[in-house]
């Protein structure tokens, strides 16, 4: 089988790419791959594993960590059938939620819709689902939208779902699944061990019948330790009562309420956060199975008449809360809300992701994790318990003097510098910076709250438009403020966002939509109790707890914000980096070695001269 290369420059890259993964999958290996932004891994990744599915009759899984990034998957499959007439079926797959032609559903949560969508099924309530089966048999109408979709595949999932509009497009396209040789879905379907579990039953498939595929996978040790992790508050237990008493149940309202003034009695004498012990809060509760049990059943009636519920979502806590120990802390914190309000919170967080990806690991046929930011891969085979683990390792294939690397000193984001005139002295910096820079920027900021005090100040000293990215805007939001971006691209516009956020990750900036990037201060994790915790549990096991738990992390959310940039052999950008600490020794050294990073407190003459050349 031949193979599309997009750029004929790269094409060493992708033989040694794909030969890799054609060898570790055909083997059954484990794979983790560092390749840079614009070789091509989207490509080099699916060629031979698709081949391979095809072959040894295995369910290829594409997981990301956004439904943004099933764009360029469903592209690259579409132009593997075209140019090979190959005869695949894919399914692009969301969350039921996402996929739910019923209105009204969108603010639920995941678990509230899950219950909601089962308690309609359970009293055929559901229209879509009538018209698309009879006493568990699909309609014939459904049977012959089925052979068109087959024969429509790949298809976005907007356009599947669009088509599906007197079906169920979930269940649709779970039926569709059963024969589908690639899957592309978010990383909950691997890593939520319920989920995976229902979808493969479904599937009538073992893990021993799935390859795995991971994009983006630095973000797999935090996004594995969010799955088993749980959380509660004073305020949840305080919905959750006013909802329990609609429903006359005195005693679980009583329960509940024993937990909410045992919470701020524990709260007390607790200056914002500390370790707290599993028993502690057991004891709170009498007969607590048996709370449960009565808060699992008042969710399904809750359900029934307003699709959410309060009492489910404690239930779930309750769950987790007894779980073990090992990898695993518990804490108890005050805070206070937006509007003013205090609150008591417990967290029961999961320290340890290899204990999500256990099973994904070890027991599916081949598993392969890839990103451009995907260094220093032994702490990835580390983090993610994977063992006789393949590694390959690509250096950037792009022309060096195509990208200016700078460091900015004299400004800092740490905690205990922030101010009203740090905000201004690097709002002052970044417009330097961006009316220098020729076309459009990208500013991105450790939080919103940062870059919305930057914002105050940066407006006035702006030669270009500002536009800010939303930070509750969704998939069409998104994709409206991309457009209005490229419209700018002539006289040039800056983008205002954050570390991690939609337009840092995953979204491409094509040609010269985007000529810079500024990364404002060090994305850090929060010096709370968690991250103390998390580096401590890192050094115990590793020896390497600031590495894993602090510094790397910080370091490769910069990185992976800065590769906007950069996209292919033609783009030319600068990149500037905000922020004393980068100079560090400890963080300095994680950059990239081929960067060739220059530090300057006044880099305007040489942002100039760049574009020059």
């Amino acid at each position: 089988m031949e193979y599309y290369f997009p750029y004929e420059q790269i094409r060493p890259y992708q033989d040694l790419f794909m030969d890799g993964v054609y060898s570790a999958v055909s083997e059954g290996k484990q794979l983790l791959v560092h390749a840079p932004t614009g070789v091509g891994k989207s490509i080099s990744v699916l060629a031979p594993a698709l081949k391979l599915a095809i072959e040894k009759k295995k369910t290829l899984f594409f997981l990301t960590s956004r439904n943004t990034q099933h764009f360029i998957v469903i592209e690259t499959l579409k132009e593997i059938k075209k140019k090979f007439g190959l005869d695949f079926v894919a399914v692009d797959l969301l969350g039921k939620r996402h996929m739910c032609n019923q209105s009204g559903i969108e603010m639920l949560t995941s678990g509230e819709f899950a219950e909601y969508c089962k308690s309609l099924k359970e009293k055929d309530g559901c229209e879509y689902l009538n018209y698309m089966k009879q006493k568990g048999k699909l309609t014939p109408e459904a049977k012959i939208l089925l052979d068109d979709l087959k024969a429509e595949s790949p298809q976005f999932v907007e356009e599947f779902c669009g088509v599906c509009d007197k079906v169920c497009p979930y269940d649709m396209a779970l039926t569709m699944a059963k024969k589908a040789n690639v899957i592309i879905a978010d990383y909950n379907y691997a890593l939520n061990g319920w989920i995976r579990k229902n979808l493969l039953t479904r599937l009538d498939k073992g893990l021993d019948d799935c390859i795995f595929i991971f994009d983006e996978a630095h973000n797999l040790p935090k996004r594995a330790r969010d799955e088993l992790s749980a959380s509660l508050s004073t305020v949840t237990l305080s919905f959750a009562m006013n909802e329990v008493r609609e429903f006359g149940d005195k005693d679980t309202v009583d329960a509940l309420d024993n937990i909410k003034k045992g919470l701020e009695m524990f709260a007390k004498n607790v200056k914002g956060e500390k370790v707290f012990r599993m028993k502690e809060f057991y004891n709170l509760i009498d007969g607590y199975e048996e709370l449960i049990g009565s808060l699992n059943y008042i969710s399904d009636a809750v359900l029934e008449k307003k699709k959410r519920s309060y009492a489910l979502a404690i239930a779930g806590f309750l769950e987790h809360w007894i779980g073990p120990d090992d990898g695993f802390v518990r804490i108890l914190k005050k805070g206070v809300s937006k509007t003013g309000r205090s609150f008591v919170k417990l967290d029961y967080r999961c320290l340890a992701p290899e204990l999500a990806l256990g099973e994904v690991v070890n027991e599916s046929f081949a598993f392969v994790g890839m990103s451009g930011t995907l260094n220093p891969l032994g702490m990835y085979v580390d983090l993610l318990g994977l063992k006789d683990c393949r590694l390959l390792e690509f250096p950037c294939p792009f022309p060096k003097e195509n990208r200016l690397n700078i460091v900015l000193p004299r400004t800092t984001t740490k905690y205990n510098s922030r101010s009203p005139m740090m905000y201004k002295q690097i709002a002052e910096r970044c417009a330097d910076v961006c009316n220098s820079v020729k076309g459009n920027v990208a500013v991105f900021f450790p939080s919103y709250y940062l870059r919305d005090e930057v914002y105050s100040f940066f407006m006035d000293k702006s030669d270009k438009t500002i536009l800010l990215e939303d930070s509750y805007g969704g998939n069409e939001a998104r994709k409206a403020l991309l457009k209005k971006f490229e419209g700018y691209k002539k006289m040039g516009a800056v983008l205002f966002g954050v570390v991690g956020g939609s337009f840092a990750e995953g979204i491409d900036f094509p040609g010269d939509l985007l000529n810079g990037v500024v990364v404002v201060g060090l994305p850090l994790a929060p010096p709370d109790l968690e991250t103390k915790e998390l580096i401590n549990y890192y050094d115990r096991r590793y020896a390497k707890g600031w590495d894993y738990g602090y510094v790397i992390p910080a370091i490769i959310k910069a990185v992976q914000s800065s590769g906007r940039c950069i996209r292919s052999e033609t783009d030319r950008g600068v990149v500037v980096f905000i922020d004393e600490r980068y100079m560090w020794k400890n963080y300095h050294g994680c950059f990239p070695k081929d960067w060739n990073i220059v530090v300057d407190a006044n880099p305007v003459d040489k942002i100039l001269e760049f574009y020059k050349k």
